[in-house]
């Protein structure tokens, strides 16, 4: 008997990138976890029975048309062919921008780069941008003011393990990234969170603040931190500047005045500065819930503030990171699929780097188009006069995630041509016109970078099953079609990474050190790794030497509180906040397709404060309507003495009905341009009777 196939790998699912080991046996694939250093041989229950999702049910098998309605399987050549006809008459008579794309944060680093070449060569569109705009965009934003490189965390996921205090804000790790918890039962926590989650049940101290006022909060941080002779004036006068600015607003935040705003007890807020700044070994991380906001850039930049002043950020034993959410969230974002950045994290709009990546694509770089929509901009416009008549979406599912989605599916419908590439038939896929079926994860190879900068190898196992093929050939297929050179697009992944690499190199993500020879030898190498005569050993500590700006030092940001876009008022008086569930990832589209998982976690629900659910004449268990101004969503009541009581929690995952994105607000940060996924006004009430008095978008569902 011959011996069962074995390959190291990775899990298809957080920035974690959890250590596995797949194995083909006569029953099916095998998983075990690795001692990789993120996961330690742990895995969360998502990891262990991800091999389900290769063989779900009704995994996409062939090319698919919309033809009298209802798609029908066709061969490659006729779906290819339909796609390049469509967007060649759509270009005819709109425009090269009459066609956009929208990519995800779980591609490898190679589709994330083709694609974004793609859209710019073969579409000659600007209209590009990925779902990861949802995930850490703020984040970004803030990062790279602040120390001129955004790079989720500047140090290797195991130095937390040293440490003695870690704030967690915005930040359900227990939960969404439960391998990371080994990394975090030595040090306290705090955890600022609206909710008393898993993660804050086991916490040392737990800051309850009203959604949306975070960043009062921290300016009321900031202020004891200066005022009680916490800060580390020596860091402050050496290593960074803008203070006096960022001073002068947080001054009028005196904790007493932030605990009217935020709900935060004035002695915990001390006790909290306290913790960090005694500590010899400290923290500050962020998460999605300090980003999803309307002002989250400047909520992030407030936690950065409180970390440079207390001297955390660039130190041994220190600093500020961001928990990237999405499997490929970092490296996807660093290679093209943004609106506004080309390979190598450049901007799209500075000339060097138009020229850099025209050479490298041997094109002019007049060729380039400029800077496009955002993600919500992009969906927003689709079928609009002066937006895309076609899209073509890639690993993303934009009905379940996008904010507003009710709106958001009709925006879909008005389309004259919708292109879906995708392994399971997920809610876009099936309002598409074309549905190309492609490879997932143990079926291809190519490379991911974790939320460390560390860029890992994932290494394919068994033949893709029926007519799937992978993006890369789709592309090379569609560009020929089109009339771009094939060799433009190759179908390799190490020689598609082979052109990431000059394309990377002397960028703010330069990856041209980084090889799949050095990647298989085992090396750990995190970026920046620039080519260099004797090979480079990788980054695992950003600026320990000084920061990423000219002369070295960090950004302080002059930052504000403000309201969020939306109000309570009497119609809708509670908050209403998402989030995720440990059995479900994001859309839902692939775990949904898991038995154990559904098992789990099988419907939306909302967790209610048991006083707001008495008022609303709600039981535990019964279902219930959540209404915000722009529609409703279904759910079944949990009541949780913990809850604030003007408050209510959903989880983002489920579809139909039950989708928590139908209520959620996007009006966006006018900087990253994220939506304001993490509060919106809303009310809660016992479920009609009847279907056709839900508001707004629950209609569309049933349509």
């Amino acid at each position: 008997m011959p011996e069962p196939r074995t390959v190291a790998t990775h899990c298809p699912y957080c920035a974690l990138q959890c250590g596995t080991r797949l194995t083909e046996e006569r029953a099916g694939l095998a998983v075990t976890p690795t001692d990789f250093p993120v996961n330690r041989g742990g895995l969360c229950q998502k990891g262990w029975t991800a091999p389900s999702v290769l063989d779900a049910p009704d995994r996409l098998l062939h090319p698919m048309v919309r033809r009298g309605g209802r798609l029908v399987a066709v061969d490659w050549d006729t779906a290819l062919r339909t796609v390049a006809d469509g967007v060649r008459g759509i270009q005819a008579e709109h425009g090269a921008d009459a066609v956009g794309v929208f990519g995800g944060g779980g591609l490898t680093n190679e589709k994330a780069y083709l694609l974004g070449k793609f859209a710019r060569l073969a579409l000659r569109t600007s209209q590009i941008d990925y779902n990861g705009r949802f995930c850490m965009s703020s984040a970004a934003a803030a990062g790279n003011a602040a120390f001129g490189l955004d790079r989720g965390l500047p140090f290797p996921v195991t130095d937390l393990g040293a440490a003695d205090v870690v704030l967690l804000a915005g930040a359900n790790v227990a939960e969404t990234m439960p391998p990371l918890m080994q990394h975090l039962s030595r040090p306290e926590l705090i955890v600022i969170d609206p909710r008393r989650s898993a993660t804050a049940e086991r916490a040392a101290l737990h800051l309850q603040p009203a959604p949306g006022t975070d960043l009062a909060l921290v300016l009321g941080l900031l202020h004891i931190a200066v005022v009680d002779g916490w800060a580390d004036t020596g860091y402050i006068r050496d290593r960074t500047s803008g203070f006096d600015a960022a001073w002068r607003r947080a001054m009028s935040w005196w904790p007493e005045r932030v605990e009217r705003v935020t709900g935060v007890p004035a002695g915990s807020m001390r006790a909290a500065v306290r913790m960090l700044a005694q500590a010899e070994r400290a923290y500050v991380l962020t998460g999605r819930g300090a980003e999803q906001h309307s002002k989250g850039v400047d909520t992030v930049a407030g936690f950065i503030n409180l970390a440079l002043a207390l001297g955390l950020p660039g130190r041994d034993g220190g600093g500020y990171g961001c928990l990237t959410g999405q499997g490929n969230g970092q490296g996807g974002r660093e290679h093209g699929q943004k609106a506004d950045q080309l390979p190598g994290y450049r901007s799209i709009t500075d000339d060097a780097a138009r020229e850099h990546i025209a050479g490298v694509w041997g094109v002019a770089p007049s060729d380039l188009p400029g800077p496009g929509r955002s993600a919500y901009e992009l969906l927003d416009a689709l079928g609009t006069s002066d937006g895309p008549r076609g899209l073509l979406v890639f690993g993303s599912n934009p009905v379940v995630s996008a904010p507003h989605a009710g709106h958001v599916a009709q925006r879909l419908a008005a389309l004259d041509l919708l292109v879906v590439a995708d392994f399971v038939p997920s809610e876009t896929a099936l309002l598409a016109d074309v549905v190309l079926p492609v490879t997932q994860w143990a079926e291809e190879d190519g490379t991911m970078t974790n939320l460390e900068g560390r860029v890992l190898r994932r290494r394919r196992l068994r033949t893709p099953p029926g007519h799937a093929r992978s993006d890369l050939e789709l592309l090379h297929g569609l560009a020929r079609r089109l009339g771009e050179p094939g060799h433009r697009y190759p179908t390799s992944p190490r020689e598609v990474f082979e052109e990431l690499r000059c394309a990377s190199a002397g960028g703010k993500a330069d990856y041209s050190g980084i090889s799949y020879e050095r990647l298989d030898a085992g090396e750990a190498l995190h970026w920046p790794c620039p080519a260099t005569d004797d090979e480079h050993p990788g980054t695992p500590r950003l600026f320990l030497d000084g920061f990423a700006h000219p002369d070295g030092r960090a950004r302080f940001a002059e930052v504000e509180h403000r309201d969020s876009a939306e109000s309570v008022s009497t119609e809708f008086p509670l908050h209403a906040t998402t989030g995720r569930v440990p059995a479900q990832y994001q859309s839902g589209a692939q775990t949904r397709r898991v038995r154990e998982l559904v098992e789990a976690a099988p419907e939306t629900f909302v967790e209610v404060h048991p006083d707001t659910a008495e008022r609303a004449g709600l039981t535990d268990g019964e279902r219930a309507l959540v209404s915000s101004a722009r529609g409703g969503t279904v759910a079944r009541v949990r009541l949780v003495a913990s809850m604030r009581t003007d408050t209510v929690f959903l989880p983002f995952h489920f579809p139909g009905e039950g989708r928590a994105n139908l209520i959620t607000n996007p009006a966006l940060d006018p900087r990253s341009r994220m939506p304001e996924f993490k509060v919106a006004a809303a009310r809660i009430e016992p479920l009609p009777p009847d279907p056709a008095l839900v508001p707004g978008a629950v209609e569309e569902v049933f349509a």
